[in-house]
């Protein structure tokens, strides 16, 4: 038996957990039809046979058809639920994981324009600024109905055999009855604390009557708002010991904040370059005001800072959710004493970010995750061993040199630079983002224990790669930035990585063309900012830096508003003239014939990448595929048995932004899926 604080059971009522780790209910987005399929399966799978105590399916799983998911949520209100639950849970108990669901009602957090076209409805008018819908003040036959809705859905994963539910309070529709904010009603669900929180206390009556008193059901919810005339610390701690005594719920699993704006969620769930478990004393406080089960995630990825929480006494469980997206053996790695081994969650958040964009969640640098069907989140060996040879030494180069010396092959990586990292070590020269320092340097480690040769300082030509004798080669040389967009001055222009990089000092008054919308654009025209300069950001796009996503722009917005900063949309860089010892810049625009101008004395522009290429247009006709993959085993997960040149001596491929200008996660995936079968 282990002293780790963190490897000792935990006892929930009739529930034995296994130990004090679990993840916390979130929604992925791999749901097919509404129902948790075999892709979602496969991913708490995972999790379950690598030692997780509990893991909470379904982040706000919807229990009515008038809380419509804003994304591909589970739709508990339809019966075919129970049996793809039932498999789900039976799999997941098969490893020894306990299994819960979180049910939600979003109330006014979602659009009357999803689904089948209902009206949202809420306890008040008040509009959330997130999703912008006006909704209709409930009426008490709204409220029969979803009470009745939250106890047919309960009964319904109780029938699929789950461990417990979790409802999820905060930001949907029980919080915004607790809220005087988004509360307007007369009593006897309005006014007073304890009539706002009437609601909540009927829909558990309701689920206990239905599904028994043994039961395991608990709420997640913030326990203090922190918005001026909402609901505070002090009715969060009354609110908390009023469910404790109610007897009808089993634990409590405590945030802090909100999240009906941008700013909000993301201060809630923090990202990178913000505080690690920012709300963990908060929710200590609430445990030891109530004697309770206290339950909590918010950025807490590591095994230090969770050991720390239990270890302390401020939790009894400790969430590790985005840390499992990066690493889903990460509790089986630290019963095996191989802490350094783990994955780190780098906060990119590329996760959540992604599933408010309506994508499905993935991480950012575990391709594997949520492609549990296809991609393999362990390595197997090969049974013949090979000669690899990578030229860079990027994520997506590590990558490759770390999966192909796990398969036991023998792996050369040349490296133009000093040192790994490619762009990635660019990018962590901002404070903000130096945790994405990680996803290289974990990968660097990796491949040293397994026994990779590196040559730093080596700007490989093809016969340095020939006289390896390879079986296998693989161009990661990535890209430069292009600037080349003008009709006129690209010679008079600079580009985001000479400002990053320090290569080229900020001017005084800069216009920032960013035609990428991606981080390079912004984290620029913040370094500039900083200086003190006057800085413009120009795009044609509708919205500045789509590609950088909600949670992450946070961080930027904050920075850039307190400065001397202009955001202009909708109009292109054109041209770049001297006008004595400054630029003049013409901008003109995709709608229509029209002009403006600027004087200023620094031009960034922020294009993204063209492919530094040579290398591999050198061995392509060498290679034995001729460069050529093939996209219907890579899309399927199967191994490239393409071949065009039957003199070829190895087989070439290229990834990353060799190919073309991408992020990261492509990189790595490219990486993964060429490379996990040769």
């Amino acid at each position: 038996m282990s002293n780790d604080p963190l490897l000792q059971p935990y006892q929930l009522r009739h529930l034995t957990l296994r130990n004090r780790i679990l993840i916390t209910a979130h929604e992925p987005a791999y749901a097919e039809d509404g129902m948790p399929k075999e892709r979602y399966r496969a991913y708490h799978v995972e999790r379950a046979r690598a030692g997780v105590a509990l893991t909470m399916t379904a982040g706000s799983a919807s229990i009515s058809r008038d809380s419509p998911p804003v994304f591909n949520n589970i739709l508990a209100w339809k019966d075919e639920v129970v049996g793809w639950m039932r498999q789900l849970v039976d799999e997941c108990h098969d490893h020894g994981a306990a299994v819960m669901i979180q049910l939600s009602h979003l109330g006014r957090r979602t659009r009357w324009d999803k689904a089948d076209w209902l009206p949202v409805v809420a306890p008040s008018h008040e509009r959330e600024a997130a999703h912008r819908a006006f909704p209709k003040r409930a009426e008490e036959w709204d409220l029969d109905r979803i009470k009745g809705d939250f106890a047919d859905a309960a009964e319904r994963m109780k029938a699929a055999g789950v461990d417990g539910i979790e409802l999820e309070a905060y930001g949907h529709l029980l919080e915004q009855f607790w809220s005087p904010l988004t509360n307007d009603l007369d009593a006897p669900y309005g006014g007073s604390l304890e009539n706002r929180l009437r609601f909540t206390m009927e829909v558990l009556g309701a689920i206990r009557q239905r599904c028994g008193s043994d039961f395991i059901l608990g709420l997640r919810y913030t326990g203090d708002q922190g918005l001026p005339g909402g609901m505070d610390k002090a009715e969060g701690m009354t609110l908390s010991k009023k469910l404790r005594d109610s007897g009808l719920v089993d634990f409590l699993n405590v945030v802090r904040g909100h999240i009906d704006t941008d700013p909000g969620l993301t201060d809630l769930i923090p990202i990178q370059g913000m505080r690690n478990a920012p709300h963990l004393d908060f929710a200590g406080e609430i445990r030891a005001e109530t004697g309770f089960p206290t339950f909590h995630a918010a950025k807490i990825p590591d095994i230090a800072t969770a050991r720390h929480a239990i270890a302390s006494g401020k939790l009894d469980m400790v969430g590790m959710t985005r840390a499992h997206l990066a690493d889903p053996h990460l509790v089986a790695k630290l019963i095996a004493g191989r802490e350094d081994d783990i994955r780190p969650c780098v906060g990119a958040n590329y996760c959540l970010d992604r599933i408010y964009q309506g994508g499905m969640a993935l991480c950012l640098h575990n391709p594997a995750t949520g492609r549990e069907l296809t991609e393999p989140q362990t390595i197997t060996p090969a049974v013949t061993k090979k000669r690899v040879t990578i030229v860079g030494a990027g994520p997506g180069g590590l990558e490759a040199a770390r999966v192909a010396a796990e398969r036991g092959h023998a792996v050369t990586v040349f490296e133009a630079a000093d040192q790994p990292g490619g762009q990635v070590r660019l990018t962590a020269l901002d404070p903000r983002r130096r945790e994405m320092a990680a996803i290289t340097d974990w990968r660097y480690q990796q491949c040293l224990k397994h026994g990779v040769t590196f040559n730093f300082n080596s700007f490989a030509e093809a016969s340095d790669v020939l006289a390896t004798n390879p079986d296998e080669v693989v161009i990661a040389t990535g890209g430069l930035p292009h600037t080349e967009v003008l009709s006129a001055g690209n010679d008079l222009v600079v580009s985001t990585w000479d400002i990053l990089s320090g290569a080229v000092k900020p001017g005084r008054e800069v216009l920032v063309f960013d035609d990428a919308g991606d981080h390079a654009g912004l984290m620029a025209a913040d370094l500039i900012s900083a200086s003190g300069a006057k800085v413009e950001i120009v795009t044609p796009d509708r919205a500045f830096a789509p590609e950088v996503m909600a949670m992450n722009l946070v961080p930027y917005m904050r920075s850039l508003q307190g400065r001397d900063t202009t955001f202009t949309v909708t109009w292109r860089l054109m041209s770049v003239s001297r006008a004595g010892n400054r630029l003049q810049a013409v901008l003109g625009s995709d709608y229509g014939p029209v002009t403006r101008m600027r004087e200023v004395d620094q031009v960034v522009v922020n294009h993204g990448t063209r492919p530094l290429d040579e290398l591999y247009f050198a061995l392509k006709p060498l290679s034995s595929n001729l460069g050529i993959v093939d996209y219907e085993a890579l899309a399927t997960g199967k191994p490239q048995t393409v071949v065009a040149n039957a003199e070829g001596r190895f087989r070439l491929v290229r990834i990353g932004d060799a190919v073309a200008a991408r992020n990261t996660h492509a990189a790595i995936y490219d990486a993964l899926r060429l490379m996990k079968d040769v």
